[in-house]
């Protein structure tokens, strides 16, 4: 794994060789995966486009942000600067870095988007978006280029899902009664905090802690 980050390292310090200008759009590209640009646009897509995609997208979102937030727990895996001075901070997080949420976010919402539009021009724009987003969060310093390809792949899987199951899952929950359909969500919610608490009280049986070396260099 450390070779597969230092290989990382050497990618980003290329691509922030290429000159600080390019900061300001790479910061515009990630603001477009962000969970705050989503949130202003999901409500107008919901009351003022489509309601039924308003909705697809905002399951996609809330899945893909509870699972991504497990699988940071669970891999807890370092942000490149966190991991070696050679890596200049355009941005700041918090959170672990592996996989990327606003890879995972592009590609479930832009792809869900393209995939109702269905025109081969919606496609063209949103693989331009993932693409970029992904390259925006690996210049900015914040992913290494592994946690940029996972954040793909995760998302692809949870469109995929999303695009297969939700007229059969639609079809089931109207043959329940509204009980039941109040059953059913607080079941899958609960699921999705059972998830997250799983790897989360994993890390506290271990004793694991963050390494020293993350916390010096995240300060500097």
């Amino acid at each position: 794994m450390e070779t597969l980050m230092n290989a990382g390292i050497n990618w980003i310090a290329a691509l922030q060789g290429l000159g600080s200008w390019l900061t300001l759009p790479m910061k515009a590209f990630s603001f477009l995966g962000s969970e705050d640009f989503f949130m202003l646009v999901l409500p107008a897509l919901y009351w003022s486009v489509n309601a039924a995609l308003g909705l697809r997208v905002g399951v996609i979102l809330l899945v893909g942000s509870n699972l991504n937030d497990m699988l940071k727990l669970a891999l807890h895996g370092p942000r490149p600067y966190w991991f070696s001075t050679e890596v200049k901070a355009y941005a700041s997080e918090t959170s672990f870095g592996l996989p990327s949420g606003h890879s995972n976010s592009a590609v479930g919402v832009w792809g869900m988007l393209a995939s109702q539009i269905k025109k081969r021009w919606a496609w063209g724009v949103a693989l331009f978006l993932i693409l970029m987003i992904g390259f925006s969060r690996i210049y900015l310093g914040v992913h290494f280029p592994t946690d940029v390809l996972l954040g793909w792949l995760f998302g692809a899987v949870i469109l995929w899902l999303v695009l297969r199951l939700w007229d059969p899952t639609a079809a089931w929950l109207k043959k329940l009664t509204l009980g039941g359909q109040v059953l059913a969500v607080f079941a899958f919610s609960l699921a999705l905090i059972v998830l997250d608490l799983i790897p989360y009280f994993s890390l506290k049986s271990t004793g694991w802690q963050i390494p020293v070396i993350w916390l010096q260099n995240a300060a500097q």
